[in-house]
């Protein structure tokens, strides 16, 4: 981690881990090209010169560099003033006042805490996303990949779903990129054989009578007769370019992954997944990988059958690898948010709200991912930070006045917490005891 305070605020982010290689994510300021500098604000608040660097090479992921500059492998800790106007900088001042009493909690001296809290009192959050990395090159960028006309798999596992099945069917049919198959893992009840016949696509139906998404997804996969394997989902809507989008993007910054970009029905793609820049997540709802990657990092672990991030796990398999995944918000969906079927029926919709009083929270998957990757302690760090908020239903998830309501509404309901929680972590120690079930591609 580029600030020590990022442990407390992303405690569970994919770039707060190094490589197997032992780089990090982010690139020496000295490295980088001059155009991406002149893009780049230096803080000279910052009290020594590592800080300031450091600060710019965050600047520079998150506008959206993506290259091949050295990256920092050594991370030097920061003097605790740095830290705080980092903080201040780039997350809302909620967020700062809550690192103050988690570090006061732990037993740091009161008076240094407040001295750097209240010094840096100054420090305003910027706006530094509103103005990304371009890359002008991509408007006028003749693909050779797609020139080379490669045979694509779209693979859709689905279940009880056809109402909205059909709409991303014909959302495929009018694709400007033809070459591809589509490849659904039929998991429903009663299962319609006859649905597909008035699809003027190249379907192959496998229907599955267990209903376990990651299975559908790793049958699919071994299943695909190409190279090129993209991903959708059941309840989603995508444009006639979505293929050709995913293949340029590919080609264009010669990755091996072009990560789509999600945004909910009647909502504009957020203003973070709005250009290019280094995915820093993985969904398998919209992306496009060449096959040859599950050779390298394997199939998805099953220790997620019918609980979440699994995807999430995946992508971060990748990153740890070192493979290049790009956030394509070209490749964008609309997120239908079916109410019905799917993982609703199945198994856990959502990560940390819970379908009963007495259900773990989170989904012990989820602390299975934390705990594998990050350790017994950020995981914990990660609890903190989610499970208060996690209080209030999916649908207040966007009003910070009923977040805030939630964390309030958490102490008062305390021990119910403490159970739900105590009792997802036991879960996930029997997973990770169990390890992973991740089969290779043979």
């Amino acid at each position: 981690m580029l600030f020590k305070f990022l442990k407390y605020l992303q405690p569970t982010h994919y770039f707060s881990l190094l490589k197997v290689n032992g780089d990090s994510i982010f690139p020496v300021i000295d490295e980088l090209p001059k155009a991406v500098l002149e893009q780049l604000v230096k803080d000279d608040h910052y009290t020594c010169e590592i800080a300031k660097h450091y600060d710019l090479s965050w600047q520079a992921i998150h506008k959206g560099y993506i290259g091949n500059a050295k990256t920092y492998s050594n991370i030097e800790d920061l003097p605790l003033v740095d830290n705080y106007r980092f903080a201040r900088k780039y997350f809302h001042p909620g967020w700062v006042f809550y690192v103050l009493i988690i570090r006061l909690l732990s037993l740091n001296s009161p008076f240094k805490e407040f001295y750097a809290w209240f010094k840096t009192r100054s420090a305003k959050r910027i706006k530094y996303l509103s103005n990304p990395l371009k890359y002008d090159q991509w408007s006028n960028f003749t693909s050779q990949l797609i020139k080379q006309n490669p045979f694509v798999s779209v693979v859709i596992p689905t279940l009880n779903r056809y109402s909205f099945l059909k709409d991303v069917l014909k959302d495929l049919e009018q694709q400007d990129y033809k070459h591809f198959e589509v490849i659904i893992i039929d998991q429903s009840e009663p299962f319609q054989e006859n649905f597909y016949k008035s699809f003027d696509l190249n379907i192959r139906i496998i229907y599955q009578k267990e209903k376990a998404l990651w299975l559908a997804r790793n049958t699919a996969i071994k299943s695909a007769n190409s190279e090129l394997i993209a991903f959708s989902e059941d309840d989603v809507r995508i444009q006639p370019d979505w293929i050709s989008s995913h293949l340029m993007c590919l080609d264009f910054f010669n990755t091996q992954i072009s990560a789509g970009v999600f945004f909910p029905e009647g909502k504009p793609i957020p203003k973070e997944r709005s250009y290019f820049t280094l995915a820093s997540q993985f969904a398998t709802g919209n992306a496009m990988v060449y096959k040859a990657i599950f050779h390298t990092v394997g199939l998805f672990d099953r220790q997620f059958e019918k609980q979440r991030m699994g995807d999430g796990e995946f992508g971060l398999r990748v990153y740890l690898q070192g493979l290049k995944s790009i956030s394509n918000p070209y490749a964008s969906c609309i997120d239908v948010k079916a109410s019905e079927g799917g993982l609703r029926q199945m198994g856990s919709w959502d990560a940390f709200r819970t379908s009963n009083l007495f259900a773990p929270r989170p989904i012990p998957s989820v602390l299975y991912f934390f705990r594998r990757y990050f350790g017994d302690a950020q995981a914990r760090l990660a609890l903190l930070r989610t499970v208060p908020l996690s209080i209030m239903p999916y649908r207040f998830k966007a009003n910070k006045a009923l977040q805030l309501l939630g964390v309030f509404v958490s102490i008062i309901i305390l021990p119910l917490v403490l159970f739900q929680v105590i009792k997802s972590w036991r879960l996930s120690s029997i997973k990770l005891k169990q390890g992973p079930f991740i089969e290779p591609l043979s």
